[in-house]
């Protein structure tokens, strides 16, 4: 696949953990070169190494750090060809709609938009099919745009759970439960996240719309389009329960997932069928030769206490997921543990990711 040999990008919520590591991966980017970054009023003005909390594990990129940042206010951003909004959700909302009426293409790692029955909520291992519906989001809006569009990811621990399920859904056919059990790392609920005291010696059984949204997520992304195209039929084909409990525990990075399932199938697949799917398992992101694709979708481990969070969540650079412990469940059919890096698969990698396949679809004309 030929990519360009640039494309000027921006990144909203550019001082913000989310935007941190946006940055920290389009700093090494092939094609996507960071021209403009956005943050709130009180950072507007000033160089980005001055209004910045780094926390990340490499220093400020030396062509970022003197960068000027701007307030997300499009005409900042007019020469982007893509922006990459890390916004808190209570300020994404406004914002990407504004940019998209500007015909900026958004990829968003927000919530706000995921719901919107015309917005694409794309896991870059699972649907980019999903991008066929742009060209009827555009014919929606007053006026009709050509270029302006936007794309959502998923949930972190939602993201982590749909690659394995669509595997085996591709392989053996729909699936009919699910439930799912969440480890969540500290790092997901942002900066500064937890308090200490929360945390530390702890696990917090509870996050706020968490389980709501993997519920209802899942059965989004593994849906296809309704036969129009122009919406998503979000399972209803083949009606997915999936039952979620989340918690949070003193990581700092990595969600592990423990997961069981049932099959629409039966009899189901054997513990190596399914090793077998998981293990074949090629996205489309990886078919394009995206930048930021794993080498493999799906790596399974054999090690019998295998992922682990601080052991396996770098692996493939965060851009892949790791299944382990895949067993018989006799109370559906099969389990199994995930581990997701919720930073990097679970937020900007898929992001990036997306945008890199809206690229080579030639979704965005660059």
């Amino acid at each position: 696949m030929s990519f360009p040999q640039e494309v000027k990008v921006g990144v909203l919520g550019a001082t913000g953990t989310v935007g941190q590591r946006f940055i920290v991966l389009l700093s090494g980017h092939p094609f996507f070169r960071i021209h403009a970054l956005g943050a709130s009023s009180r950072s507007a003005g000033q160089a980005y190494g001055k209004v910045t909390k780094w926390k990340q594990a490499v220093p400020v990129p030396k062509g970022v750090r003197d960068m000027i940042v701007q307030e997300c206010k499009s005409n900042a951003f007019k020469e982007c060809a893509i922006v990459f909004s890390g916004l808190d959700a209570e300020v994404a909302g406004d914002i990407e709609l504004e940019f998209r009426a500007a015909e900026l293409a958004v990829f968003s790692n927000a919530k706000n938009h995921r719901r919107d029955p015309v917005v694409p909520l794309i896991v870059p291992l699972v649907n980019p099919s999903h991008l066929s519906i742009i060209p009827h989001q555009r014919s929606l809006q007053s006026p009709a745009l050509s270029k302006g569009f936007i794309v959502t990811n998923a949930n972190c621990s939602t993201t982590g759970l749909v690659v394995p399920l669509a595997a085996l859904e591709q392989a053996f056919g729909p699936l009919e439960l699910v439930v799912v059990t969440t480890l969540q790392a500290i790092s997901g609920a942002g900066y500064p996240g937890v308090p200490s005291l929360d945390i530390m010696d702890n696990i917090v059984p509870h996050i706020g719309g968490e389980e709501e949204k993997m519920e209802w997520e899942t059965s989004k992304i593994l849906g296809g389009l309704t036969d129009d195209g122009q919406g998503f039929d979000l399972h209803e084909k083949s009606p997915l329960r999936v039952s979620a409990t989340c918690t949070r525990v003193p990581v700092i990075e990595g969600h592990t997932e423990a997961v069981s399932v049932r099959f629409t199938q039966r009899p189901p697949p054997s513990v190596g069928q399914a090793r077998e799917a998981l293990e074949k398992y090629i996205s489309e992101a990886q078919q394009l030769q995206c930048p930021s694709a794993p080498e493999q979708a799906i790596y399974v481990h054999d090690e019998p206490d295998r992922p682990q969070p601080r052991l396996d969540r770098d692996f493939q650079k965060g851009a892949g997921v790791n299944v382990g412990r895949l067993r018989e469940c006799k109370v559906l059919d099969l389990k199994f543990v995930v581990l997701v890096n919720n930073v990097n698969l679970g937020a900007a990698t898929s992001s990036i990711m997306n945008a890199e396949i809206a690229v080579a679809k030639k979704v965005i004309d660059v």
